[in-house]
């Protein structure tokens, strides 16, 4: 990949998604064995059930916001490859290349993540920042792009150069993904 080390990719991948991956594991087995014990406890100012499905979606949204970055990366940044997609962006942003750099600049407004989405209630294409896993998400939306943009994504890298990542990012892009992902999800309303 340019700009983007495959020193970061391995911790990226191997440690800290893998650990999101063994976490939410670990979470949804204490879950069942609450329940199977008969301790489960639905008090909502604290109980260990609450923690537990706190830590639950937290862990679940770091599995799934890591599989749609890592989905979209390992590709050449050649939009050719996503028409339908690349028209939408530019019918939303005004042009393709200021989709680009509105996307760039939203994401540089986020601590931890940014989201390009289809949302389902409104059946169009929206944009959403979270900053951490379980905060920031909109109900009823399919991710089309995720980026991360937690230090950990680009640190080695690029120090404290997010803006430098974030242009690596779009190099590396995988229009051809992204474009699959949008087909199979725009037109859908509830």
């Amino acid at each position: 990949m340019i700009g983007i080390s495959d020193k970061t990719m391995a911790i990226h991948k191997d440690k800290l998604y893998a650990g999101y991956v063994a976490k939410n594991k670990e979470v949804v087995e204490k879950i069942h064995a609450l329940f199977d014990s008969g301790k489960a406890d639905g008090n909502a100012t604290y109980s260990e059930l609450r923690g537990l499905k706190t830590a639950e979606s937290f862990a679940a949204n770091g599995v799934y916001l890591h599989e749609w970055y890592f989905d979209v990366l390992y590709g050449d940044g050649d939009n050719s490859g996503a028409p339908e997609l690349s028209k939408a962006l530019a019918a939303k942003f005004g042009s393709f290349d200021e989709a680009i750099k509105k996307m760039s600049t939203l994401a540089m407004a986020t601590r931890g993540w940014a989201v390009l989405c289809w949302d389902t209630k409104i059946g169009m294409l929206k944009q959403y920042n979270s900053d951490a896993h379980d905060q920031g998400g909109v109900w009823g939306c399919l991710p089309i792009i995720v980026l991360d943009v937690y230090e950990h994504a680009y640190f080695i890298d690029f120090g404290s150069d997010r803006k430098s990542y974030i242009e690596a990012f779009w190099k590396n892009f995988n229009w051809a993904k992204a474009e699959a992902m949008y087909l199979k999800v725009r037109g859908i309303k509830v």
